[in-house]
């Protein structure tokens, strides 16, 4: 709030409130991260108000009341005061309003309809600031209404409550978000991707994911008998939250294809995926040779993935798994020597043998768990070649 570019901003604007997660985590202590700002005027009208104090625009949402304004180096999503004239559980058609009380009451949750003035003032035109500090999640008005103006909030009830929520769900959203779970399906699969895997950002997000599978809910996003047992193992771990391992984590073994095509994702998330949960596993019995082997062939991340998922799914053999997270920490991956070119170099036409030499090169000083030197390598190389 006393940033030199929020100060700025708010005084280019005059008749400005902060609103939203600003708020929200401004009030709980928790760092903010985006800062929306909502006021009573027309968005053309703040441009150009923006604009007379230098301050640069980008048209970004305007049907729906949205520019974002640039300061130093910081984005600020400035939003007119909006009532719902027309919506279909997707799409919503706005009009623009001067009433703070009518912006509020289309907002999805109290604890997100707060706002704050410049000077730190809060307005709340509901029970926000009463659940947020008891852990409420809870609707604006009837569940049913919110719910059916965007079917996406039967997702954010669950998200928000992992992130903010203490105790049971709101059982009266509980209830709305269940008897609308059919209409997930008339979203688009990125909107709900970026959702759940929000939800799974969360520091303990188990909880809510298994009211989720009792409500029928998860089955609606996620194939199989999913495995909330290895998720909560997971989340355990001294491990960042990470939610594209954390859906590993939750889904069947044999259920990553069907996943990333369901949800749309992006094709880094989808070889993750796949790789964390396909090919070799880590047995707890391996030889640290043998484990240097399985990191230089999949590679530190690759390795780490699996050795997490390994250990949620088995966290009885916890002092193996540290054994191999340390040894993963502490040895630098050597670099094979040769190349294609030094083959040819030898005397091998280029073609499918100089790869077939070079694999077959490579595999025997893995073997001999990367001790032989170049020299040797080279040595090897010869002999190969003359016995061909």
């Amino acid at each position: 709030m006393t940033a030199p570019e929020t100060v700025q901003v708010m005084a280019a604007l005059g008749d400005a409130r902060f609103v939203g997660g600003a708020v929200r985590n401004a009030l709980l202590g928790v760092p903010v991260v985006d800062i929306d700002i909502a006021v009573a005027m027309p968005p053309r009208e703040a441009m150009a108000l923006l604009d007379a104090k230098g301050i640069r625009t980008i048209e970004t949402g305007l049907d729906h009341g949205t520019v974002t304004a640039i300061a130093g180096a910081h984005a600020f999503e400035i939003t007119s005061l909006r009532r719902d004239v027309e919506t279909d559980g997707r799409h919503a058609k706005v009009a623009f309003t001067d009433d703070w009380a009518l912006d509020a009451a289309r907002r999805d949750f109290t604890i997100n309809a707060l706002y704050a003035s410049a000077a730190g003032e809060i307005f709340d035109y509901a029970t926000g600031v009463e659940d947020l500090a008891a852990g409420k999640v809870r609707f604006m008005g009837d569940a049913r209404i919110r719910i059916a103006e965007d079917y996406l909030r039967v997702l954010r009830l669950f998200r928000f409550h992992a992130w903010y929520g203490r105790g049971a769900l709101d059982e009266e959203g509980l209830a709305a978000a269940t008897q609308a779970k059919d209409k997930l399906k008339t979203l688009s699969a990125e909107r709900i991707a970026k959702e759940l895997l929000r939800l799974l950002e969360a520091k303990s997000p188990t909880s809510v994911l298994a009211v989720m599978a009792a409500r029928g809910i998860l089955a609606e996003l996620l194939p199989g008998d999913l495995r909330l047992v290895r998720l909560e193992q997971l989340t355990l771990l001294d491990a960042p939250r990470d939610p594209v391992l954390r859906l590993a984590a939750l889904l069947p073994d044999d259920a990553a294809a069907a996943t990333a095509d369901r949800l749309r994702l992006s094709n880094a998330d989808r070889v993750r995926l796949e790789q964390a949960l396909g090919g070799q596993t880590i047995a707890a019995g391996l030889s640290p040779q043998q484990v240097r082997r399985l990191l230089y062939r999949l590679g530190k991340a690759r390795f780490r993935d699996k050795l997490l998922l390994q250990w949620a799914g088995a966290p009885a053999l916890a002092q193996a798994w540290r054994a191999f997270s340390a040894l993963a920490d502490g040895w630098e991956l050597p670099r094979f020597p040769l190349t294609g070119r030094d083959v040819m170099l030898a005397g091998v036409p280029e073609g499918p043998e100089v790869g077939r030499i070079l694999a077959s090169l490579e595999d025997w000083w893995v073997e001999g768990d990367f001790a032989a030197s170049e020299s040797a390598l080279r040595t090897r190389l010869r002999d190969m070649i003359g016995k061909a």
